[in-house]
């Protein structure tokens, strides 16, 4: 094995050990586009790890200090010890992705070490332009876009995405110190992050449910309009992620206010069907 595909293989052996629901999406691109695309996500999932993981804010910081360092130097071409640094900068290059949709995502993840709540939809959707926005935007270049309005779509689709995994895991978010729900929504709704934090649930948590689900489906609305923008085989892969965080919208959804309390998490061949079903039909929202 050559040292290129040794450095993607171990990107792929990050996707594998993780379980995401993004595995079988990726699958469906051509090899080329499908070890780019494992290649922009091990990036994420380390930047991730590094805040998650560490055992202090200071701690990631200093990591997350070096990570892009390192993340700099593999881009500018310079030596690097990391695999998965120099399979990203091999897929920037060959794909031409911005360099700034890579900053963006670790400034995202940065924000997580300063900020632990919104007070408002325009400052979360800033934090999840760069978390997951930026994603979308590596994602399409690697995937082959046909039209410049592909990249406001793949910001619609960031939305749409990040906003579903906020509500899926609003109780493990609990539990790391951060509430990524507006204050501004959760005050329109008559509750408090007390509250929340205390589990007393009232039925204004009903009305608040509904509104976050509510902009969620908006937003996987307009990113519909981004499958016919893409070429064939990155159609296939966006079609897939759609129909998967569809699925898991709708089970939030159905949980109404119990969302607050219990990570959602919907059976595996749930999800399986509602990524072929929009595979076969196209990313239909309703």
């Amino acid at each position: 094995m050559n040292p290129l595909a040794a450095d993607y293989a171990a990107c792929a052996d990050v996707l594998r050990a993780a379980g995401s629901s993004f595995a079988l999406p990726i699958r469906l691109l051509p090899e080329a586009k499908r070890r780019g695309t494992t290649a922009v996500y091990a990036f994420c999932r380390r930047a991730d790890d590094i805040v998650d993981d560490a055992a202090d804010p200071a701690a990631a910081r200093r990591s997350l200090d070096a990570f892009e360092a390192a993340t700099a130097a593999a881009l500018a071409g310079e030596p690097c010890r990391e695999p998965g640094l120099r399979a990203l900068a091999d897929t920037v290059r060959r794909f031409a992705i911005p360099r700034q949709a890579i900053h963006d995502i670790l400034d995202g993840v940065r924000m997580d070490l300063g900020q632990s709540s919104y007070a408002t939809i325009a400052e979360l959707d800033g934090y999840c332009r760069r978390v997951a926005s930026a994603v979308g935007i590596a994602a399409v270049h690697v995937w082959g876009y046909l039209e410049p309005a592909a990249i406001d779509r793949s910001d619609d689709c960031g939305l749409a995405f990040q906003y579903t995994n906020i509500l899926r895991d609003i109780p493990e978010d609990l539990g790391r110190g951060r509430i990524y729900l507006p204050a501004e929504d959760l005050a329109a709704c008559g509750c408090t992050a007390e509250e929340l934090r205390a589990g007393r649930l009232h039925a204004g948590f009903d009305t608040l449910a509904a509104r976050l689900v509510a902009r969620a489906e908006d937003r996987f609305a307009r990113a519909a309009a981004l499958d016919r923008m893409l070429t064939t085989d990155g159609r296939l892969a966006f079609r897939a992620m759609f129909g998967v965080y569809r699925s898991l919208l709708r089970a939030v959804r159905r949980a109404g206010r119990g969302i607050f309390t219990e990570r959602v998490k919907p059976a595996k061949p749930r999800l399986l069907a509602a990524a072929a079903a929009a595979v076969l039909g196209g990313p239909r929202w309703s």
